[in-house]
């Protein structure tokens, strides 16, 4: 990585204020480090230089005669091939997307991005439809982790992941339905945030309905509250949407370290021992806790004591799913990722009673979760039980599991809640693979996590994750 790669956007920004280095210089590099990464982990479906760096060209301009269009202009961003972004096909991952155009339609936070002057370097990889964990598609084959490429980066938004830990750009659009920007920050050691559910415009509407999320992913905390300045604005296209922020998230950091002093913070460890979690990943997790009482967090460690909802949440997932693939012709389903196509048959399979039961659940987990942030601000876990694994495989070799909500129990109840969550890296185990810490908080209370996680990188805790380059 070379020193432009290593900066993060708050840093590129400055730099081009002052006239240090261009947004020019800047992309070459960054697009060099995208190369590296696609060759060595597959992080990219596509690289679109020439654009990249005609928009660095217009940004360079704009900041020589001090009009930048706002705090991201000329800072290279990458965006999962989830989300629309006009100019190229959104492949999500599958066989079954034509390429045929016309592709003229940003997703609302590419738009934002696009308004404010960001450099887009390309699209990131995603498992098909973003259904799993982990980034592995029929269309574009697997991703690796930076830190070791023959593991997997995670997912769904492995590719975005990937790209941030290996320089290819400082900010990344994610999207999350059941842990998909924290599952792939952890295993890769970047920042991830699930913002409150409506807080990011999205369009089009995921088939997975309201566990949808599209968040941030970042080297610090600092630059997703400044991602979530940007994106968070309102876009007549999402009905959901929860209108402006009142508040800027940059704005909210101000405080630094000093920022959690008497926030109450519950430790769950293990989900009441329910979950089986890594030592090493245990170990790690514990120290960032203890130093969020050292900055003056009251600390207690407690769980919020609900049952596992995978059920509930497999109703939801699979019925979304099999809406996703509904109207595909025989052959079409032929060509599917196996296990994508065995959760659409399960999901077709459910009743609209089932659903709504599960709705239920998810409705009385909500409330659970509301009345427990009546007592705590937030609410500390492991981001995932386990570092990263085998790549191209949903479920670690001789798990015995089936599914990759089995090793993921940390994240998707907190898209059930619509709770903002995010990833702080926080350690490594003995084979130098990524721990990420959860920071969880009660719904609308986005500036709170970040304000926390970024009390931890004011500590320098995350100095103790391996670089990936």
């Amino acid at each position: 990585m070379s020193d432009l790669t290593a900066l993060t956007a708050t840093q590129l920004a400055a730099g081009y204020e002052t006239g240090d280095f261009s947004p020019v210089e800047v992309t070459r590099a960054a697009l060099e480090s995208a190369a590296e990464t696609q060759e060595r982990v597959n992080a990219f479906v596509r690289i679109d230089q020439e654009a990249a760096l005609r928009q660095a060209e217009e940004s360079t301009d704009r900041w020589r005669r001090g009009e930048p269009l706002g705090p991201v202009d000329g800072v290279p961003v990458t965006v999962k091939d989830i989300l629309l972004q006009r100019g190229g096909p959104t492949w999500k991952g599958s066989q079954t997307v034509s390429g045929e155009g016309p592709w003229d339609e940003d997703a609302p936070s590419v738009a934002r991005l696009r308004e404010n002057g960001a450099v887009f370097l390309g699209k990131t990889t995603t498992p098909e439809f973003g259904w799993k964990g982990v980034t592995d598609s029929p269309r574009h084959g697997a991703t690796g982790n930076p830190h070791a490429p023959d593991r997997t980066a995670g997912g769904s938004s492995g590719g975005s992941a990937a790209a941030v830990a290996a320089g290819a750009g400082p900010l990344s659009l994610g999207t999350d339905g059941g842990g998909s920007v924290r599952i792939p920050a952890s295993f890769c050691g970047i920042f991830a945030l699930k913002p409150t559910y409506g807080r990011v415009p999205i369009y089009p509407a995921s088939a997975f309905g309201t566990l949808a999320h599209v968040g941030p992913m970042t080297r610090d905390a600092e630059d997703a509250a400044l991602l979530m300045d940007i994106i968070s604005a309102p876009d007549p296209r999402d009905w959901s949407h929860l209108g402006p922020v009142p508040h800027s998230f940059r704005g909210a950091l101000a405080a630094g370290a000093e920022g959690v002093r008497g926030l109450r913070v519950a430790y769950s460890p293990d989900f009441g021992g329910r979950v089986r979690v890594a030592p090493d990943v245990a170990s790690a997790v514990r120290r960032a806790v203890a130093l969020l009482e050292e900055l003056g967090a009251v600390v207690e460690e407690t769980d919020p004591s609900f049952a596992d909802p995978i059920e509930s949440f497999h109703t939801l997932w699979f019925s979304g799913a099999a809406r996703v693939t509904q109207y595909f012709s025989q052959d079409q389903r032929a060509g599917l990722d196996p296990g994508l196509r065995d959760i659409c048959e399960d999901g077709a399979a459910r009743s609209a009673l089932d659903y709504l039961a599960a709705v239920d659940e998810r409705m009385a987990l909500g409330a659970r979760m509301g009345a427990f942030h009546e007592r705590y601000d937030l609410l500390v876990t492991p981001t995932m039980p386990l570092t990263a694994f085998a790549a191209g495989v949903e479920v670690p070799e001789g798990s015995g599991m089936r599914r990759w909500t089995e090793w993921t129990p940390f994240s998707y109840p907190f898209n059930m809640t619509q709770q903002p969550a995010a990833s702080v890296p926080c350690g490594a185990d003995e084979r130098g693979l990524p721990v990420g810490v959860q920071i969880v908080g009660a719904r609308h209370a986005d500036a709170v996590v970040l304000s926390a996680a970024h009390a931890l990188f004011e500590t320098g805790l995350p100095s103790e994750v391996p670089s990936a380059l």
